[in-house]
C-alpha cells in the first residue's frame, strides 16, 4: 500500500471530516459517522478511490 495522500490534501481531509462529524451531532443525523471516512484515510495517508484513476498528492522526490 503506496501512500497517495499528501500533507494539504491530509490537513483537508480532517477539517472535512471534522466538519461532517459536527453536522450530523447538530443534527443527530447518523451521517456524521460519513466523516470518519476523511479522518481514516488522512491517518493512513492513503485513499482507496485515488487508485483507478492513478491520482497522487504526494511529492514526488527530484
Amino acid at each position: 500500500m503506496v501512500k497517495n495522500v499528501g500533507s494539504a490534501d491530509r490537513v483537508v481531509r480532517v477539517v472535512l471530516g471534522l466538519a461532517i462529524i459536527a453536522v450530523g451531532l447538530y443534527t443527530k443525523s447518523w451521517w456524521g459517522a460519513v466523516g470518519v471516512v476523511p479522518l481514516l484515510t488522512a491517518a493512513i495517508g492513503w485513499c482507496p478511490a485515488y487508485l483507478p484513476f492513478g491520482i497522487t498528492t504526494c511529492r514526488t522526490k527530484a
